[in-house]
């Protein structure tokens, strides 16, 4: 690990606004504050948003930033990623944001029943090998009716058309209500003023992706407690990509 990575993790351990449980450490100590949330910590009765996989917390921190009177909370396992949107809330007194550094596997195990109002997935790794592995799999949409409220909200943005087309045919599998849906944000007329300065929001890589002609995706749906979820059937195309400077192998490389 190098100097600069063993300074940001001893600096997370002294942030009021950072927990660590990683799954490690999940397995030997309890959770608090689980169900406490605004009361122990953002010390209000304000709705609670997630950004799952939040990286560097760009978005978490530009959601906090627009919206004063709600409470979000990145997560993500990386710290030294959490590190930057922590120390950037700490430095302008964002007392709406918090992050929480652990495996998304296990999220449930921090929040209470109806705790949770919405989820943000922001460019999330499409894990097209692994169904289990999406964070809009049923496996993890099921994780996530343990503490959204019922009918709460998922927003999902992305780059990936393979991870957009898997979440649109498990919307429309399940008849999840689909609220908003466009595979080329940025060039979609008929978006109110509210939604697309939300909307337009941009992490570091975003821009990258932007600047490579990349349409990005989004779309936001709710998801009602009641109801058994199933995974969907059918073959889709895979992205010629895996994420910025980093390109999958062809068939011919694969067998060198």
């Amino acid at each position: 690990m190098s100097k600069g990575k063993l300074q940001k993790f001893a600096d997370l351990a002294t942030y009021k606004n950072v927990f660590q449980y990683p799954f490690s450490v999940l397995e030997h100590v309890d959770f608090d504050m689980r169900g406490q949330w605004r009361q122990q910590y953002f010390h209000n009765d304000h709705p609670i948003v997630l950004e799952l996989g939040c990286g560097k917390g760009e978005y978490t921190i530009g959601l906090a930033r627009l919206f004063p009177d709600i409470n979000f909370i990145g997560v993500d396992i990386k710290g030294a990623r959490l590190w930057s949107g922590a120390t950037e809330a700490l430095r302008d007194g964002l007392d709406n944001v918090a992050f929480l550094r652990t495996n998304i596997e296990v999220i449930d195990r921090f929040f209470a029943p109806g705790e949770v109002q919405e989820i943000w997935l922001t460019f999330s790794d499409p894990q097209m090998k692994n169904p289990r592995k999406r964070l809009t799999s049923t496996f993890f949409l099921e994780r996530y009716r343990h503490f959204l409220i019922d009918g709460g909200v998922i927003h999902v943005k992305t780059d990936s058309h393979f991870l957009f087309t898997y979440t649109t045919l498990l919307v429309e599998k399940n008849q999840l209500p689909l609220l908003f849906r466009t595979d080329d944000l940025y060039h979609t007329e008929g978006i109110d003023d509210d939604t697309r300065r939300i909307l337009s929001i941009q992490t570091y890589y975003e821009g990258q992706w932007i600047a490579r002609g990349l349409n990005i995706k989004y779309m936001k749906f709710r998801l009602p407690q009641a109801g058994v979820l199933e995974e969907t059937d059918q073959e889709i195309e895979t992205d010629d990509y895996r994420s910025y400077k980093r390109f999958s192998r062809s068939p011919v490389q694969k067998r060198v």
